[in-house]
């Protein structure tokens, strides 16, 4: 049996079917029921989930009284548990389908949120973090995935370009990790454990609309029972090249959490203006990417808009270079970080709608779901080695102009490795 959806002809080489002019609330307004159920559950995600977790660092130092090594790893498990583990969510959705994935995923997430509330003890907490980092392995590849297929129909059906919908969906997360943390600053006011409590009703209602309005099956849409995909894919030196540029945009975007928070503390002495320039990266996410996408839908294809990213991530990068020497500091030496975060924002709007619409294209028949985890867990792989070199890179004393140089040498040198065409794997061509 085969799946029309996932048999993507491999005619996209060149350009992108030109998209009309929409606005964004007509666009809504033409999404499957399903569709928009899938891009609110990535907003309610990210709300749920930022309401809680950027203020678990101070709450396991002050209030449970970890050591920071201690705070440190638990951290690192939960990303690990999460980021890691997308190729296990991935493989199960292509097993079993989308709903019973992402059902247990906010079983698993309220369970977990519920659990961080009320845990004292250091082994609760770490119990805790990975049972909420595991719920995100399960639905998020589910949602990711399903939403990647659709805008292949969409686009198939002669509707647009496919990176309008993904880049709608990456709107809709950033609005919820915009509105997260405002909402448990609020609820921090009480306490930790009802901005927890709050986390986990959200996902209560998540879980309780997926009940109600996801489909037993999705047409379209079929599992795959035979083993072996795993294998497959690590011989799809296509989709690993894209893994490898991926990579280095995450890379890049860790540095927001690495690089930046020292060259903040340089230029401003302290580390407060750290907060808007988080709220710029979002705010332009927010309100330009759906421009940025339509622009670069009509000129670019898939390749030639990751390209572009890339660059112009590599330039946020060498504009902080070319401004250490100068040694600037109070406003004006915030100037270079502000470019930065500008430069690295639009970029960001370039590859990931751009690289999540190729998957489809790149991936065996029926695993989507595999390949789309596959993307994450690979290009996570990236980032912790990355992070680790990037780390010492910095404490090793070199011209100030030094690192920033080589971390920009990273996203432009691997533009090298985006594959030529936007085909799928020949194994899947020779059974069109």
């Amino acid at each position: 049996m085969t799946d029309p959806v996932s048999r993507v002809p491999a005619r996209r080489s060149a350009r992108a079917p030109k998209t009309p002019r929409e606005s964004t609330w007509r666009l809504w307004k033409e999404l499957t029921p399903l569709l928009r159920l899938l891009i609110l559950t990535q907003l309610a995600f990210n709300v749920g989930f930022y309401a809680v977790l950027p203020f678990l660092a101070e709450h396991l130092g002050t209030a449970i009284g970890m050591a920071g090594w201690l705070v440190g790893f638990v951290l690192g498990l939960r990303t690990f548990s999460q980021q890691g583990l997308f190729v296990v969510g991935g493989w199960l959705v292509d097993r079993f389908g989308v709903r019973p994935v992402v059902l247990a995923g906010c079983v698993l997430r309220i369970a977990g949120f519920a659990w961080l509330g009320y845990a004292e003890a250091s082994g609760a907490v770490i119990g805790a973090v990975l049972v909420i980092g595991f719920a995100a392995a399960l639905f998020s590849p589910a949602v990711e995935s399903e939403v990647a297929r659709q805008a292949v129909v969409w686009e198939e059906e002669g509707r647009g370009s496919r990176t309008r919908l993904l880049a709608l969906f990456s709107v809709a997360g950033q609005a919820g990790a915009f509105v997260g943390p405002l909402l448990g600053a609020l609820l921090l006011a009480v306490d930790f454990r009802t901005a927890c409590l709050a986390g986990a009703a959200v996902f209560v209602l998540v879980l309780a609309g997926h009940l109600w309005l996801m489909p037993q099956h999705i047409p379209g849409r079929v599992r795959i029972r035979e083993r072996g995909g795993a294998r497959v894919l690590l011989r799809n030196r296509r989709f690993l090249a894209l893994c490898g540029a991926y990579g280095s945009y995450l890379l890049a975007y860790n540095q927001l959490y690495l690089a930046l928070p020292d060259e903040v503390q340089r230029a401003a002495g302290s580390q407060a203006p750290l907060s808007w320039l988080f709220a710029l990266s979002s705010v332009l996410v927010v309100f330009t990417q759906l421009p940025v996408t339509r622009w670069a839908g009509d000129r670019l294809d898939l390749r030639r808009s990751m390209t572009a990213g890339l660059l112009l991530i590599a330039a946020g990068f060498t504009v902080v270079a070319a401004a250490r020497p100068v040694g600037w500091t109070g406003a004006a030496g915030l100037l270079p970080a502000a470019g930065f975060v500008v430069l690295l924002t639009v970029g960001q709007m370039l590859v990931v709608p751009a690289a999540r619409a190729w998957v489809p294209d790149l991936a065996e028949e029926g695993r989507i779901g595999l390949y789309m985890g596959a993307l994450s867990s690979v290009s996570g792989l990236i980032v912790l080695a990355g992070s680790a070199a990037t780390g010492s890179l910095l404490d090793l004393g070199l011209p100030p102009a030094v690192p920033w140089l080589v971390l920009a040498a990273v996203p432009a040198l691997t533009v090298a490795l985006l594959p030529r065409r936007e085909e799928r794997p020949e194994e899947t061509d020779e059974t069109a």
